[in-house]
């Protein structure tokens, strides 16, 4: 009997070992969840959120997202919507009994519900179209969104190849439209349309009674018109429209207290600049009379709703390489109510109607992303979900934050994931990471998480990683956001060399074996890096901007450049032929990896293919991959484990 125990000790032990993975790889990366949408209920006793997942079978290449329940004792959840499309954007009713969702499981996006008993999901609307942002009235008997429905000439003309458009004109723009929050004896309700709007809807908030709706509204669904945006008020019953905000700064967010004596909404400066600043403003119904609200840290508070007392509004914001959560009180100045001792607190931050408990995605260095919920009462909150705990994964290069100053004495921080095995003394090769925006910024999230680079694999492999906040970034405060204007490629360059000079005199990095890359402005840096040094033996440019004059005409955001460089192209040519990569590209030595999507609007793939061909008719080793249907930010998740693969592969190569 002892030998048998023994022996089936053995074995279990032995299958315990074979299934736990050796080291980090791609593929592996690609198996971790994301988690986002973390909404408590009304009472606080429970919590939705989505978990997502690649799934990569046979035809399919897709991210499927599902919604998931749980109790916020921290007691074991269950799967709440299932199917082959994906269910986002839970939302409780007011009594708590049903979550709402969005689903095209229909065939077309539509609005759901389901009761947080389980069972089967009843379909609210039969809408042929597209669906943005939606709400429940406080009093339960309606919800309001944001969409537009198809036209049936314009489908028709597509079947019969007569779908040319012109540009700029008729726009897809958003309406307001309501609907009853019960589904009908015989299934849906048609949704009442309150207006008829010459502008797109992005945001809406219901007032307390539950007679108007606030909105966010812009001219267009262009992206670079983010910058008009303005807030109006509907009465439900008549649809009149009253405009609250309209100014030349963009007004964003509306979010009515409980009392219904405010409308908090956020403002930027004037003129609207595109590296991003907000101040909170509290607009009382009655008088009318503006406040301006202290400035936040960061100056880009993201609401996540008012104390039920109405006497503050919480927001999340990033703080250097954390994100946290804020009170704004309406009167006085914004004080911390929770900061992780390590890692993110996602920003997405909700909380519940009754504003006792908020909800958010929480990860870090050494923790794969789970929802969490915190009583706003309490000091930490209580992870509700297990999308990743019950994994067992291999072990995980070690995160640190560190600090060196620039060359004119700015201090800048980064991140460096250690080699697995770390051994004090040895020189390891390094890959510098750099980040997108110029506004983006890196926190201190899980490696192991599926995205465009594999950094727990370049760990496993015995690689260190440097991601550097460099100035331009975001979690900073407004001057270091602006301190890249009109300077791409100048100090950010510097902070970027100094950062990796750091980095080798703390003894970890070799210098004859480093790497380069980053995707969309981290493109642009890795670009001009190999265009002004050779120290560099391989590099990975994702989706560049290489050509700043040819970018600013072919982007669906035209307005961002000439808002960077004070002026459009035509008027300020030498200082876009100054920060192109393009006119450092004689010389390069560096061999370079260019990966980019074919569906890429917002830098389109002809920036990248300028690049790859300048290299190529130079001889210098290049390789340009594209990838069919991918916009700016990669999605389907065949083309992402293909990414993180060649990503690794190309530093293996030239770098080893």
């Amino acid at each position: 009997m002892e030998k048998t125990i023994l022996a089936l000790s053995f074995l279990l032990l032995h299958m315990e070992a074979a299934q736990t993975p050796s080291r980090w790889t791609p593929e592996l990366a690609m198996e971790i969840q994301t988690v986002g949408s973390v909404v408590p209920s009304p009472d606080g006793r429970l919590a939705a959120w989505t978990q997502t997942r690649a799934v990569m079978e046979a035809e399919k290449s897709e991210m499927i997202s599902q919604i998931y329940l749980g109790r916020t004792d921290g007691s074991r959840p269950m799967q709440l919507t299932r199917g082959e499309k994906s269910a986002t954007a839970p939302s409780f009713s007011r009594d708590g009994s049903y979550v709402y969702f969005q689903s095209a499981r229909s065939g077309k996006q539509n609005l759901w519900r389901i009761s947080v008993g389980g069972g089967e999901a009843e379909m609210l609307t039969d809408w042929k179209g597209s669906i943005g942002a939606y709400t429940v009235s406080p009093d339960g008997k309606w919800i309001a969104f944001a969409g537009v429905p198809d036209d049936p000439e314009e489908e028709k003309a597509k079947k019969e190849k007569r779908d040319f458009r012109v540009v700029d004109e008729n726009p897809k723009n958003h309406g307001l439209w309501v609907i009853a929050a019960e589904p009908g004896v015989s299934g849906t309700k048609s949704p009442r349309k309150l207006f008829a709007n010459a502008y797109h809807i992005t945001d809406l908030d219901w007032a307390p009674d539950s007679r108007k709706i606030a909105f966010e509204h812009q001219p267009t669904p262009n992206a670079d018109e983010w910058r008009l945006t303005d807030i109006s008020e509907v009465d439900v019953e008549s649809g009149t429209v009253r405009p609250l905000a309209v100014t030349e700064a963009a007004e964003r967010t509306p979010l009515y207290s409980p009392d219904g004596r405010y409308l908090a909404y956020t403002v930027s400066s004037e003129p609207v600049r595109w590296g991003g600043d907000a101040r909170v403003v509290l607009l009382p119904r009655q008088d009318g009379q503006l406040r301006v609200l202290p400035a936040s840290y960061d100056e880009r508070p993201l609401f996540a709703g008012w104390s039920g007392d109405s006497s503050m509004i919480y927001f999340a914001e990033n703080k250097q390489t954390r994100t946290a959560l804020y009170a704004m009180p309406v009167d006085g100045v914004p004080k911390l109510v929770y900061e992780p001792k390590q890692g993110v607190a996602g920003l997405g931050v909700r909380l519940n109607a009754k504003a006792t408990h908020a909800g958010f995605t929480c990860e870090s260095s050494l923790e794969p992303p789970e929802a969490c919920v915190l009583q706003l009462s309490a000091t930490s909150p209580v992870r509700v979900s297990r999308a990743n705990t019950d994994k067992v994964l291999p072990p995980i290069g070690e995160t640190k934050l560190v600090r060196w100053k620039a060359k004119d004495g700015l201090d800048i921080e980064g991140l460096v994931t250690y080699p697995v095995g770390f051994e004090s003394g040895k020189k390891y090769p390094l890959i510098l990471n750099i980040h997108g925006g110029p506004m983006g910024v890196f926190n201190e999230n899980y490696p192991g998480r599926p995205g465009l680079y594999p950094l727990a694999a370049f760990a496993s492999k015995g690689y260190a990683v440097l991601r550097c906040n460099i100035r331009g970034s975001g979690g900073y405060g407004k001057q270091f956001r602006f301190a890249n204007y009109n300077d791409w490629g100048g100090k950010d360059f510097d902070d970027l060399m100094a950062g990796v000079d750091h980095v080798i005199e703390m003894g970890v990095a070799d210098p004859d074996r480093l790497a380069v890359m980053g995707w969309s402005y981290g493109g642009f840096m890795t670009s001009w890096v190999i265009g002004h040094t050779r120290r560099f033996k391989a590099a990975a440019i994702g989706a560049p901007v290489t050509n700043l004059w040819s970018f600013t005409g072919t982007s669906d955001i035209p307005g961002f450049l000439p808002d960077f460089f004070a002026g459009e192209p035509w008027d300020s040519f030498e200082a876009y032929r100054k920060h192109s990569p393009m006119s450092y590209v004689k010389g390069i030595t560096t061999p370079a990896l260019i990966l980019h999507g074919e569906g890429d609007v917002r830098v389109p793939i002809s920036q990248g293919y300028e690049f790859y061909n300048a290299l190529k008719r130079q001889g210098i080793p290049a390789k340009m991959v594209v990838y069919p249907r991918e916009p700016h930010g990669p999605q389907e998740p065949k083309f992402m484990l293909d990414i993180l693969r060649r990503h690794l592969d190309w530093v293996e190569k030239y770098v080893r």
